[in-house]
């Protein structure tokens, strides 16, 4: 499947990074695990299973020196755990993973048996690990509990292998996204990173659920009103999106809130409306921003003011992309009771833009 620059699509000014994902900032990690099922519905089976697990390893140290961190929210109808600490500290300690509505609890559980495993002092200080949830149940059978605890742990041993790759990851229907659509059409995981004038790397990853077919818009282009229509797919607004906003600037957790803010104005390029039922929660963490474990922060230069401008503009276009690359990523899935989401074709994606101008070979 091919990504958005694959297929002549070009967003925003900024150059990106050499994998054009959030595998451009050192020390970043992303694994996933995905779940793909089809046994008889309960109690006599499982059911069908379009789900999965993605976990985002910030940075291996994040326990013994937090990240500066913050986050926004655009509209509140999800959960994503840790995230409150995160904006009362400004500060995050852990990875951040990523699953269904209704496996939370269990990626949960397992995220604080990561940590007590790996730092045994976690059990006279407390952590709270950042879990953050989209609905797959379209196509995804939750009255089956679908995500073990090994699915957890191959996702963050993934991480932890595929950190400083060379290679752009895996996107679409993979790991948490396996479930998800997007503005009408299959959608998932999603990832692009820019490079800002001063040589930071800023980098978005997607979590995408949410928006109606009509209002697809890419690169400018109403695509959504112009692909044939097809009878699949769900006939309500998708609901949710996570978004994570990972930078190598310096900066500190009030301005990290800003960055994370921005996301909204990237997914609102793409179609987004933010509906009533929608969970749109951002996070941003910088990972050369640290402070200890009493929440004294390290000495250093910081970005702050308008030093954040290029900062911004790379949120918003790699947030652009992103969408743009979980759709693309994707192809038509069959999910529980016969329910079908429809992949975006690629093909008639450029051909659209190709006609508006907006796209080359």
């Amino acid at each position: 499947m091919p990504r958005a620059r694959e297929i002549g699509i070009r967003i925003g000014v900024l150059p990106t990074g050499p994998t054009n994902s959030v595998l451009d900032v050192a020390g970043v990690g992303l694994g996933h695990t995905t779940l793909i099922r089809d046994e008889p519905p309960p109690p006599d089976g499982r059911g069908t299973a379009r789900t999965g697990v993605t976990t985002l390893l910030l940075a291996e140290d994040a326990y013994t020196r937090p990240l500066a961190a913050g986050g926004a929210v655009l509209n509140g109808a999800g959960e994503c755990t840790g995230f409150l600490t995160a904006s009362e500290w400004a500060s995050i300690e852990t990875p951040i993973y990523l699953t269904s509505t209704m496996q939370l609890g269990r990626v949960y559980d397992v995220a604080c048996q990561i940590a007590l495993e790996q730092h045994p002092d976690v059990a006279g200080d407390v952590v709270i690990p950042v879990v953050g949830e989209c609905d797959d149940s379209f196509l995804n059978d939750c009255r089956a509990m679908q995500v073990e605890a090994a699915d957890v742990r191959s996702s963050y041993q993934e991480a932890v292998a595929h950190r400083n790759a060379e290679a752009p990851p895996a996107e679409g229907s993979i790991g948490a996204g396996t479930g998800m659509s997007c503005l009408g059409f299959k959608a998932g995981i999603g990832t692009s990173s820019r490079v800002t004038t001063e040589g930071h790397t800023v980098a978005v990853l997607l979590l995408t659920n949410f928006g109606e077919r009509r209002r697809l818009t890419v690169a400018g282009v109403p695509v959504g009103s112009l692909v044939p229509t097809e009878d699949v797919g769900p006939d309500t607004p998708a609901g949710s999106c996570i978004g994570v906003v990972v930078t190598d600037a310096p900066i500190g957790g009030s301005d990290c809130a800003r960055l994370a803010r921005r996301i909204g104005l990237g997914l609102a390029r793409t179609g987004s409306i933010a509906h009533h039922g929608s969970g749109e929660i951002f996070l941003a963490a910088s990972t050369t921003c640290r402070t200890d474990r009493d929440g004294r922060p390290e000495q250093g230069a910081r970005v702050a003011g308008r030093g954040l401008d290029d900062l911004f503009e790379a949120v918003v276009d790699a947030t652009e992309e992103s969408v743009l690359n979980s759709l693309l990523g994707s192809s038509t899935t069959v999910g529980r009771d016969g329910n079908t989401v429809e992949g975006l074709d690629p093909a008639t994606v450029q051909r659209l833009l190709q006609e508006a101008g907006r796209a080359g070979n």
